[in-house]
C-alpha cells in the first residue's frame, strides 16, 4: 500500500465522498480559497466550486448551526472548526440541536453532520488553542464521536462519519497531520465503533486516547528493553466505546495503563478506567491507572507545554510502576 500524510488521508475522504454523494459539501473558515488552516482541503475549492466549499465568516455559532439546518433538509455537510478550542462557541448548537434533534423528531428527521476538530497541543499556540476536549463531546448522547491515529483511519473514518445520518465529531490531533502512514488504494471504511489492537502483549493493557495512542506503541517499544510486554489499544471510537475489546485485552494482560492528553478529572480516562473496573473488577491484578495532562490551561512556553501532556517517558515509568518494575526503570 502506498504511504501518504495524514492530512492527505483525510483531503482523499473528503474528495472522494463528494464525487460519489453530490450532497456532502464542506463549510468552515479559511477552507475554500486558503486551503484549510492545516491545507486538509486545499484544491478541493478549484474541483468543486464555492457551492460546496463554503469559506465562512468567523462566527462558529452560525457555521454549525447553518449545517445543522443544512442536514436536516437532506444534505451531508462537513464542517471544519478552525481548533477544537473555537467549537465551544457552538456548543449550544451540537449539544442543544444536532444531538437532539433525531430523537425529539421522532427518527423522522436526522442530521447527518460531520464537525472536523483539530486539537491538541505541542505547537505553543497557547491555551486558547491547545487543549484536548474530546470528552465534551464523547459525554453527549446522540453524537458519535471518534479520534483517528493513523492516515489509513483518518480516511476511512473519515468517509464512514460521512456516510453516517447521525451527527458525528471527528477529533484530528493537529501533531499527527505530518505524520506518514499506509493507505489502502480504493474505496473503504473504518467502522465507528470499534477500538484497534495495535500490539498484542500478556503484561499490561495500554489503552491510548488519539495521538497518546501512538506514544503508547512508542512506550511499548522501549518497555521491550525492560522484559515488559504491552498491548497497545487504540481507542479510536470514545462514543460508543468497544467495551469487549477493552475487556478482552484487560482479561488476558490483568493490568491497565490508559493515556489521554486531556485532563484527567472527569475525563475519558475517568470514563474507561469505571467501565473496565465494572466489567473486569474480577481480572485485574492492579488498579487502573490514568495519564493525562497537567490540570492547568496549556503554557505557551515550550518547556512548560512539553511538561503539560504525557510524554513517552512518562508513559513507560507509569507502566513500569503498575507491572512493579519501578526499581529496573531508575538503572
Amino acid at each position: 500500500m502506498p504511504e501518504k500524510l495524514f492530512r492527505v488521508a483525510l483531503r482523499e475522504a473528503l474528495r472522494e465522498e463528494m464525487e460519489r454523494d453530490e450532497r456532502v459539501f464542506l463549510i468552515g473558515e479559511d477552507i475554500g480559497v486558503f486551503g484549510g488552516s492545516y491545507r486538509v482541503t486545499e484544491g478541493l475549492l478549484d474541483q468543486f466550486g464555492p457551492l460546496r466549499v463554503v469559506d465562512t465568516p468567523i462566527a462558529e455559532e452560525v457555521i454549525v448551526g447553518s449545517a445543522i439546518g443544512a442536514a436536516m433538509t437532506g444534505l451531508r455537510p462537513v464542517v471544519e472548526i478552525m481548533t477544537i478550542n473555537f467549537s465551544l462557541l457552538a456548543y449550544d448548537q451540537v449539544v442543544q440541536n444536532a444531538a437532539k434533534i433525531r430523537y425529539m423528531f421522532g427518527g423522522k428527521v436526522s442530521v447527518p453532520l460531520v464537525v472536523r476538530l483539530p486539537g491538541g497541543a505541542g505547537h505553543q499556540l497557547s491555551s486558547q488553542h491547545s487543549h484536548s476536549f474530546e470528552v465534551l463531546y464523547a459525554m453527549i448522547p446522540g453524537l458519535l464521536t471518534v479520534a483517528p491515529t493513523t492516515p489509513e483511519d483518518a480516511k476511512g473514518l473519515l468517509k464512514a462519519a460521512i456516510r453516517t445520518d447521525n451527527p458525528v465529531m471527528f477529533l484530528e490531533s493537529m501533531s499527527l497531520y505530518n505524520t506518514r502512514g499506509e493507505v489502502p488504494d480504493g474505496d473503504y471504511t473504518t467502522p465507528i465503533g470499534k477500538a484497534a489492537v495495535r500490539r498484542r502483549g500478556g503484561d499490561l493493557t495500554i489503552i491510548g486516547v488519539s495521538r497518546q495512542a501512538v506514544l503508547a506503541g512508542l512506550a511499548a517499544q522501549r518497555l521491550e528493553e525492560e522484559d515488559v510486554d504491552a498491548e497497545v489499544i487504540d481507542l479510536r471510537s470514545l462514543r460508543p466505546v468497544d467495551w469487549p475489546t477493552l475487556v478482552e485485552s484487560v482479561h488476558r494482560t490483568n493490568r491497565c495503563l490508559i493515556v489521554e492528553e486531556g485532563w484527567t478529572s472527569y475525563g475519558v480516562g475517568a470514563e474507561l478506567a469505571a467501565g473496565i473496573s465494572q466489567r473486569a473488577f474480577d481480572d485485574l491484578d492492579a488498579p487502573i491507572s490514568r495519564l493525562g495532562g497537567a490540570e492547568v490551561p496549556m503554557p505557551y512556553n515550550r518547556e512548560l507545554e512539553r511538561a503539560a501532556i504525557p510524554s513517552v517517558d512518562d508513559i513507560v515509568r507509569e507502566a513500569l510502576r503498575l507491572v512493579g518494575k519501578r526499581a529496573a526503570a531508575a538503572v
